[in-house]
């Protein structure tokens, strides 16, 4: 009898077994550091970690900017213990327990990043779960994105407001910075926007102006501006553009280190306005450097440059390309696609009623003039290609420029395949040498009388973004 006890005893031992399957609820996805330090402080702030299920679940919690060989702005507090990284953290069932994270910022140093971010990661045998840490390390105007979704946006513009951003100090984004219908945003000469992980969303109705100068340029581009990201080539998301009934304006910037540097993209219907980018360097992303879908644009002294698929991508639409530079010479990996792509249709993935995924086609007539450019890469064969479904038009002419591609067509007017000769194809210095065949072998009636660089173009202009100085 006492065998058998002992025996029947066993099972309620063990019921309370560490439970590796149980999902942690939090108090916060995102612990906000929210306030902007202008001397050397540390800051302390808390969340809670419960533990819903009966049985208890052991945990190793760690900060994931300081595993491995990595350092982190952040040092955790896990149960009267401080440090960076705990094994075998036990939560008893329906139990919480509280992690106090402190943040160091030294907003004096120059190489303190805009936004510091982190998270704390909690791992047992077959559930990975974090939180993520997100302070302001330098003082600047900070966007913080407060509507969830797919698309985590603030509106920064709303309906009839006009907003100005001014070069006092860097603006930040966390998320996506928003324009609301009928709002509009301007963005004054030598304002510097860095985006985290989102980008700037006009939506349709909304307007944008980018007012840089020569020699105050407005950039915009990602968070990390340490030489050591250079190579991240998609910090960011894009700019996005909706379709409109004002003009959009986008002049004397510098745009990089995003998936997309700038897409014009309709929403619902095409309402005809244009975007104009002028003087403008879109360079380092990792997909596209201009993406139209139904777009109308026009690009005059611009340079396009290293970016990781397309350059420039044109689906259906009007585009209108002056004194433009497209050099892609992108290698990390080997670029298979065409700088320049013209077509008339796209693809648009769509969720059915019934929840499943499905593409449909937006096809529509695609029209592209395109005088005194430059579009040269280090593909083998054609930079410049289209592709043309039969149920719309698709046209497009080149005049005085320089494109390398296999064969050139009655739409190819005093247009050559020819070296340009860049002062630097692999360090984007897009000038030209003297010996460069684009010297003096431009239209002279197209009205730009200055370069990108704001330099007067004479009488027989040179073709692309660059007129030729001498070095002197």
């Amino acid at each position: 009898m006492l065998m058998l006890a002992a025996t029947l005893l066993l099972p309620s031992c063990n019921r309370h077994g560490y439970d590796d399957s149980i999902k942690l609820e939090f108090s916060t996805d995102t612990l906000m550091f929210d306030t902007v330090f202008t001397t050397v402080t540390s800051i302390t702030r808390h969340f809670t970690v419960k533990n819903p299920g009966k049985d208890p679940v052991k945990l190793d919690i760690f900060l994931a900017g300081a595993s491995g060989a990595g350092n982190s702005y952040y040092s955790i507090n896990v149960n009267g213990r401080a440090g960076t990284e705990f094994h075998d953290v036990e939560i008893p069932g329906r139990d919480s327990i509280f992690v106090f994270v402190k943040v160091n910022i030294n907003p004096t140093n120059q190489n303190t990043p805009y936004l510091i971010t982190d998270s704390v990661v909690f791992y047992n045998t077959n559930r990975k779960q974090s939180v993520q840490l997100v302070a302001f390390g330098q003082d600047a105007h900070f966007i913080v994105a407060d509507h969830g979704g797919s698309m985590p946006y603030k509106i920064v513009a709303h309906e009839h407001e006009v907003v100005h951003w001014t070069n006092d100090k860097p603006w930040v984004i966390y998320g996506w910075a928003a324009v609301d219908s009928l709002g509009k945003l301007i963005i004054d000469p030598g304002t510097r926007v860095y985006v985290h992980g989102g980008g700037i969303w006009v939506y349709r109705y909304g307007s944008i102006h980018v007012n840089g100068t020569v020699d105050q340029p407005v950039t915009i581009r990602g968070d990390h501006l340490e030489p050591f990201f250079d190579a991240d080539y998609a910090q960011w998301d894009r700019i996005l553009i909706n379709e409109g009934t004002e003009d959009n304006l986008i002049e004397n910037a510098v745009i990089s280190h995003a998936a997309i540097g700038l897409e014009i993209d309709i929403l619902e219907e095409f309402l005809g306005n244009k975007t104009v980018v002028n003087n403008t360097i879109i360079q380092n992303n990792k997909m596209y450097g201009v993406l139209g879908h139904a777009a109308n644009l026009e690009m005059n002294n611009c340079q396009v440059s290293n970016n990781g698929q397309y350059s420039i991508a044109m689906h259906v639409g009007n585009y209108k390309l002056n004194h433009v530079t497209v050099s892609n010479f992108f290698s990390m990996p080997a670029r298979k696609t065409p700088a320049v792509l013209l077509s008339n249709y796209y693809d648009v993935p769509t969720v059915t009623a019934a929840g499943e995924y499905e593409t449909v086609y937006m096809i529509g007539d695609v029209n592209l003039e395109c005088n005194n450019s430059i579009i040269y890469g280090n593909r083998d064969g054609n930079e410049f290609a289209y592709s043309k479904s039969n149920d719309a038009a698709l046209s497009y002419v080149f005049r005085n420029s320089i494109v390398r591609r296999e064969g050139m067509g009655t739409s190819f007017v005093n247009c050559w395949d020819r070296d340009p000769k860049f002062v630097s194809k692999y360090g984007q210095d897009c000038n030209l040498q003297a010996n460069s065949p684009a010297i003096d072998a431009g239209l002279t009636n197209l009205g730009i009388l200055t370069d990108l660089k704001g330099r007067a173009r004479d009488g027989a202009p040179d073709l692309g973004a660059y007129e030729y100085y001498p070095t002197r």
